[in-house]
């Protein structure tokens, strides 16, 4: 039988703070959430690898330490409001429940959301709402919302979540730049989001962040 326990604990060990992520909060969540149970059966001996873990249909479950650097820039507050936008089956709120107070979590497919609401409640997080509906535009009628995070690549930041991200707000997001991608901290100030570098990391780009090509004859 696998000991997924230890397997957690070394994907802290070897993955988390090796990268520079310290803040309890980000550690104990993780050493507290069962991964394993927030992907499919099939992928349950890949959820500890220190990789992104394909889901199909270009989706992907972020690897540990990117999670866990965004999560660290973020430095999220007991008293905040986060939404989680492609929740995928659920993982990363299970594990931003321990740091928020409320968490949204959207999720375009339907079953993926399904399963995530269902393996949240079943591991006993009572802060968690996941949204069945497109990624690119949020849930605005939970919002507005303290931080806003981004689980996939990014061209261009849908206008949707731009809005509903509180002035005063962070927002953390992967932009890809062909096969390289670069993970930016936005802060919002009177409705406009200013952006600086965190870190070096990749994913497929989400459907509805893709800039539109401009027409050439």
């Amino acid at each position: 039988m696998t000991d997924f326990t230890a397997r957690r604990r070394m994907m802290v060990d070897t993955q988390v703070r090796p990268s520079d992520v310290t803040k309890f909060p980000i550690i104990d969540a993780m050493l507290k959430v069962a991964r394993e149970n927030y992907v499919p059966v099939a992928k349950r001996e890949a959820a500890y690898l220190g990789e992104n873990l394909e889901l199909g249909e270009g989706r992907i479950m972020l690897e540990p330490r990117t999670l866990a650097k965004m999560l660290d820039a973020l430095a999220i507050n007991g008293d905040e409001l986060v939404l989680d936008v492609g929740c995928a089956y659920g993982y990363s709120s299970a594990v931003i429940a321990h740091m928020a107070q409320v968490v949204v979590g959207v999720e375009v497919d339907e079953q993926m959301a399904k399963d995530a609401q269902e393996t949240i409640i079943a591991s006993d997080i009572d802060n968690v709402i996941v949204h069945h509906g497109p990624l690119a535009e949020g849930a605005p009628k939970h919002g507005p919302y303290d931080v806003i995070i981004v689980e996939g690549g990014v061209d261009l930041l849908p206008d949707d979540l731009s809005a509903q991200l509180k002035d005063g707000g962070r927002i953390a997001c992967i932009f890809m730049d062909g096969p390289l991608g670069e993970v930016r901290l936005g802060y919002k100030r009177d409705n406009a989001i200013s952006w600086r570098p965190a870190f070096n990391a990749g994913a497929p780009i989400l459907e509805g962040f893709t800039r539109e090509k401009a027409f050439q004859l």
